[in-house]
């Protein structure tokens, strides 16, 4: 999976402050880690050094690309979608809204709203600019991380279903921001109010969790001015979904604040994902919303698809 997950694509300002909530987690896509045990680390920084590095190195690598579930739940109902990422962008499909499979006219609707990118150049343009200007933010997050925070090793857990690997133990980490951080923009300045842990696979680099809170008020940009408030918080799990391949399982968000400086902003959403399988990585938008079409009667009926449990925390 590229640096930025294909839920957080929206141009709108809620879909620029849901990338804001998704800045920390590092979604990885290849490459396996250095063989390590976890008592080897002694020293927690040098540990969230190589998970980002190794992070950067996947994120790097587009070659992998894959079709998956999605089922996001908020105060309104939940929603579900099939995803396929491709070459030129991310395509996502709807197939069921509150459990229940779309009506053939909603059907017909949702799928003449993917085929207008296939019919139309400048839109699916626009749309592949706004995933790479995504990633582009995500990464500069990420590349901060280890100068941005302060970090304290607070034991170990065994990963889980949905975190990490199953039975494979964890590093847990505390972070809290490091008061001798300069953020060199707006983009980064929201990881000064930011504290809570991660959860480190030591073996493979990677994070298998992560779960923020703002202690104080923050502000975000990315051509929207506004702030986020005290008490906000985000929990995202990763896991391994086969072959070192590793995937975002779950994201659970929960803030509040104000955009353009006067309209009140609120977000409570929780989003589970499953069904990863590999695609060609030269599939275009076209190939992919027949993939789509053909995966939707199946998931449109299955009941317990993406019903995994939901992002917890201590």
């Amino acid at each position: 999976m590229a640096a930025v997950n294909s839920t957080s694509r929206n141009a709108s300002a809620y879909g620029v402050v849901q990338t804001g909530a998704w800045i920390l987690l590092l979604t990885a896509a290849t490459s396996a880690g250095q063989q390590a045990t976890v008592s080897a680390y002694h020293d927690p920084v040098e540990l969230v050094k190589k998970a980002v590095q190794n992070e950067i190195k996947a994120a790097n690598d587009d070659t992998a690309r894959f079709l998956f579930h999605g089922i996001k739940t908020t105060p309104k109902g939940s929603t579900t979608r099939i995803y396929v990422e491709t070459k030129e962008a991310t395509a996502g499909l709807v197939v069921a809204n509150n459990g229940k499979a779309l009506t053939p006219e909603q059907r017909e609707a949702e799928e003449a709203r993917v085929e207008r990118f296939i019919n139309n150049s400048e839109e699916l343009r626009k749309k592949r600019e706004q995933e790479h200007e995504n990633a582009e933010r995500t990464m500069r997050i990420v590349r901060a991380l280890p100068d941005a925070f302060l970090f304290e090793y607070a034991g170990e857990e065994p990963g889980s279903e949905g975190i990490g690997r199953a039975g494979v133990p964890l590093v847990k980490l505390s972070f809290r921001p490091n008061p001798r951080y300069q953020p060199p923009s707006r983009v980064e300045e929201v990881l000064t109010g930011m504290q809570g842990y991660v959860l480190v696979d030591s073996a493979r680099y990677r994070l298998a969790s992560i779960d923020g809170t703002l202690f104080k008020e923050v502000g975000f940009g990315w051509g929207i001015l506004g702030h986020l408030d005290r008490g906000g918080r985000f929990i995202v799990h990763q896991q391994e979904a086969g072959d070192n391949f590793w995937e975002i399982s779950s994201m659970s968000l929960s803030f509040n604040g104000k955009i353009l400086l006067f309209k009140n902003l609120s977000i409570s959403s929780t989003e589970i994902f499953s069904g990863f399988k590999r695609v060609p990585p030269d599939l275009t938008f076209a190939q992919a919303l027949e993939l789509l079409k053909k995966e939707e009667p199946a998931v449109a009926t299955d009941k317990s698809c993406c019903q995994q449990t939901r992002p917890t925390s201590d």
